[in-house]
């Protein structure tokens, strides 16, 4: 990787970070932050996204998919708030949070890669 795709990446990847916050954010103040629908958005969305990245745009893999994409999506927060839901009690939205966010994240690649592939 030359020198010059290297900080693309990287700066890509604190913009998708910055991108992450703001969309969890906008999801919070609108669904409220009894569960973390934030997180869901995002890492379903960055799923999609990078499936269809992987298949209609392998060029920009570096940028696109481990720089912005992996800024934006965050698999430590996800599994962070599905521990927080357990220990205030919430254990069946704890389950339901880290089953349909692995079930929801295969469905979107999936959906990404199907949809990338027929462009």
């Amino acid at each position: 990787m030359s020198p010059l795709l290297f900080v693309a990446a990287a700066l890509s990847g604190g913009a998708g970070a910055v991108l992450r916050y703001v969309v969890d954010r906008a999801v919070a103040r609108a669904a409220g932050t009894r569960f973390p629908w934030g997180i869901v958005v995002v890492n379903v969305s960055g799923s999609f996204a990078l499936g269809l990245v992987t298949t209609a745009l392998p060029d920009a893999l570096v940028l696109i998919g481990a720089g912005l994409l992996g800024g934006y999506t965050t698999f430590s927060t996800a599994m962070l708030d599905s521990v927080t839901l357990w220990r205030n009690g919430g254990r069946r939205a704890s389950a339901l949070h880290a089953v349909g966010m692995l079930l929801l994240g295969l469905l979107a690649a999936g959906l990404g890669l199907a949809l990338g592939a027929a462009l």
